[in-house]
Formats: structure tokens, C-alpha cells, sequence
């Protein structure tokens, strides 16, 4: 197979819309994932990572610019591409009248697996998703995030060279969202690359070797999660109750935000006693706590992941 697991060059996608302008949903996204990463692709609701999934899952053809798996042109040779993904797409449902066993067994079949080895891969998925006491129900009595695991669980027990997951833990629990996290944590040390979207910073910090984050449709910056928190400019964030139209007080600390009528400073914890004094000589209450990745999207991004494009 080719050293990368995907490569995006130019991307571009634009809806042509009858009595509307056109719609750019990509303005030329290019980015690459190693095979064996675990690459997230962050940003806000409508920011275009969607239709960057649907479009390297073969589902959706670009309108230009190019995209590779495992060297093969996604929209040039799909039918060579699509053995070598399983996708999770975010609208995706188990068929209703099957139940979560028969949807992963049926879809693993599909794929050319012997009858054996996809019911020994079925059950081990279920297992992973905790869905065995569902398994036998069909999928439309089933609540909206046990739909949403048995979706996960039909394209795990895969194993394909690459997953695609589109907002693959939307509408589960605290609990079924970290069984999910450790699954795929399992299937990239077996060799699976996983790209997935999702607008979940602590998802996005939990899962990914590497992240992307997408804003209008382009790529504003790659890293780490902690080279991305690194760039804030401090390692601490002083949340001061009652600060938020005191910028000018603490700007020399560091960067200021203001959230919710408290006021945010990042700063370095050799800055951290002065800052400190000048919030008691002012009579305001501080808390003190470690830099998020929350800071890091609003210095790129320039607001709230939570907030609608």
C-alpha cells in the first residue's frame, strides 16, 4: 500500500443551487493521516467536515482537487477504494427491521467474510458496544443512541485499513462515548487508520494522534492537541467572576476572553502571583485551572465551537 493512508490535495466543493448563488461548502481543504493515526477533524456545525468525509468515503465527488486512499483516487476509481474503507456516516441508521446482530452480520457478509468468522466478528462488536442484552430486538424499538452504537459496532467489527466516522459518538452517554473511544483506541493498534469528525473537544483531545481544525470550509491549522494548546501563550487559564469588561486590567497578562460576564486570561505561571494580586485589589473572585483545547479552537477559530457557522 501507498505511505499515506490518505492524502487530500485542493479540495473543493461548491452545491450549484437553481435561482441561488452557489454554495462553496470547501474552499481547498488539503491535509494527510499516516496509516495507523487516529486523525480528527474539528470544528463547528456546517464548518464542512462532512462533506470532506462524504467526499473521501466515495459518497459525494468533489468539484475539484483530489483525494487518495492508500494511493487510489477516490473519485476517479471508487470501486477500488471502497474495500479498503467502512464508513460511519453521521445521518447513518441500522435498517429497522433488523435487529442489531442480523445489521452487523448482513453487512459483514456483504463484505465477502465467511459465515463463521462474521458471527465471531458480530459478537465481539456487540461486546465492544455493550448491545448484548439488545441484540435481538429490531433496531426501531431501539433508542436513538443504541441505534448509534450499533452503527459503530457494524463498521468496527470490519476492521477495515481505514474508518471513516462521522460524529460517531452523537447521542450516547458518558459511558457507551468512552466504550466507543477505546474501541477504536483497539483498532488502530491492530493496524486500522480511523479519520472521524466530531465537534467534541474532549473527543477530539481523547482520540486524535492529530487534528485539523476546519472553519468556512478551509483548514486553518493542524498539531497536536497540546502543540495547539501550547500556541495559546500560557499554560493556565484565571477565569476572574465579574471581569469581563476589565480586559484592559490583565491584557498584559495574556489573552483575554470574555465568557459568560466572567472574563478569561491565559497567562504563564510566572505571571500567574501578579495576576493574582491585581484581582484582589480589584475584590474579584479567580479560579485558576490548566489551558483546554476550548482555548486553543477560540484562538484560531475566534469563537465557540458550540456556536452554529
Amino acid at each position: 500500500m501507498a505511505d499515506l493512508a490518505l492524502r487530500a490535495e485542493n479540495v473543493r466543493k461548491v452545491y450549484d443551487r437553481r435561482g441561488a448563488p452557489p454554495t462553496t461548502a470547501l474552499q481547498g481543504v488539503s491535509l494527510v493521516v499516516r496509516p495507523g493515526e487516529r486523525v480528527a477533524l474539528l470544528g463547528r456545525n456546517g464548518a464542512g467536515k462532512t462533506t470532506f468525509l462524504k467526499i473521501a468515503a466515495t459518497l459525494l465527488a468533489p468539484t475539484s482537487g483530489s483525494v487518495e486512499v492508500f494511493g487510489v483516487d477516490v473519485d476517479r476509481r471508487p470501486e477500488e477504494v471502497r474495500p479498503l474503507i467502512a464508513v460511519v456516516p453521521q445521518e447513518g441508521k441500522p435498517f429497522f427491521h433488523l435487529t442489531p446482530r442480523e445489521q452487523v452480520y448482513t453487512y459483514l457478509l456483504a463484505r465477502g467474510f465467511a459465515r463463521a468468522e462474521a458471527k465471531r466478528r458480530t459478537d465481539d462488536a456487540l461486546a465492544q458496544m455493550a448491545l448484548e442484552e439488545v441484540a435481538d430486538r429490531l433496531s426501531v424499538t431501539l433508542s436513538g443512541g443504541q441505534r448509534q452504537r450499533t452503527m459503530v459496532a457494524t463498521v468496527i467489527a470490519t476492521e477495515a485499513p481505514l474508518l471513516f466516522l462521522d460524529e460517531p459518538t452523537i447521542g450516547m452517554d458518558p459511558f457507551a462515548r468512552r466504550a466507543v473511544w477505546a474501541s477504536l483506541r483497539t483498532l488502530s493498534k491492530k493496524g486500522s487508520t480511523i479519520l472521524l469528525t466530531t465537534h467534541y473537544l474532549d473527543e477530539a483531545e481523547a482520540l486524535s494522534d492529530r487534528l485539523y481544525i476546519i472553519e468556512h470550509g478551509k483548514v486553518l491549522v493542524d498539531g497536536t492537541a497540546q502543540s495547539l494548546k501550547r500556541d495559546t501563550g500560557g499554560s493556565l487559564r484565571v477565569s476572574i467572576a465579574g471581569g469581563a469588561g476589565l480586559s484592559g486590567s490583565f491584557a498584559s497578562f495574556g489573552r483575554t476572553f470574555p465568557e459568560a460576564g466572567a472574563l478569561d486570561v491565559i497567562t504563564t505561571p510566572e505571571r500567574l502571583p501578579e495576576l493574582l494580586a491585581v484581582a484582589v485589589r480589584l475584590g474579584l473572585s479567580t479560579t485558576v485551572g490548566p489551558v483546554t483545547l476550548e482555548e486553543a479552537f477560540l484562538r484560531v477559530v475566534g469563537r465557540s465551537i458550540d456556536e452554529d457557522t
